[in-house]
């Protein structure tokens, strides 16, 4: 039920100079999430012209490269095959059946593969935080950077959980898509308007190596 994607620009004029809070991402607070970034949900991309997703994806690997040099904890979350009906609850009436139980279509896309490292946690909601354990795992981290898909789904969701769990949430425009650019900047702006910050992966990996380099 996941409708076919025609690629779009990367929607702009967010940054952290038009942010309504003076946050800043900080290696000593922060953790990546990689949402959702299954082959299940990036096969409405298609393949005929893939530069979306790929500028999204090599942003996400970027982020995470960084992340492991400066010792912040990756967390990837996925939604699980062949849920049933009790498990789907409500998603059911919207999206239908969910992934199937196919190993290949669950897997995270190939470049973004988790390392030994990095933590996966199973998810059956739009947030990241219902029903898993990435508060705990976040735990005294007040930060929490958000990537993948999709952005008007499960990234404001957990953007949104985030925030009413007072850790400071940073949507990463250029490593999020969406399914129009319309879905893509309505996520963006409310975020940017009420509960977040939209900064692109230059700003966000600018931020982090400065935030490094001034610790003693």
């Amino acid at each position: 039920m996941l409708p076919r994607i025609t690629p779009y620009p990367v929607p702009t004029g967010f940054g952290l100079d038009r942010s309504k809070v003076d946050w800043r991402p900080d290696p000593a607070r922060a953790a990546l999430l990689v949402h959702d970034m299954q082959r299940y949900f990036l096969a409405p991309f298609g393949t005929a012209d893939r530069a979306l997703l790929a500028r999204v994806v090599d942003n996400i690997a970027a982020l995470r490269k960084h992340a492991h040099e400066l010792g912040l904890p990756v967390v990837y979350s996925a939604q699980p095959g062949g849920q049933s009906r009790a498990e789907r609850g409500l998603l059911q009436d919207f999206w239908g059946d969910g992934p199937p139980p196919d190993e290949h279509l669950l897997a995270i896309v190939e470049p973004l593969t988790p390392g030994p490292n990095d933590i996966l946690v199973t998810k059956r909601r739009y947030s990241a935080f219902v029903g898993t354990p990435l508060a705990s795992i976040l735990g005294d981290r007040d930060q929490l950077i958000v990537t993948g898909v999709y952005a008007h789904i499960g990234v404001l969701a957990t953007t949104l959980d985030a925030f009413m769990r007072d850790l400071q949430p940073f949507v990463v425009a250029d490593a999020v898509a969406d399914f129009s650019p319309a879905h893509h900047r309505d996520a963006l702006r409310h975020v940017a308007d009420r509960c977040g910050v939209v900064a692109t992966a230059a700003e966000v990996t600018e931020c982090l190596l400065a935030a490094d380099a001034r610790r003693p």
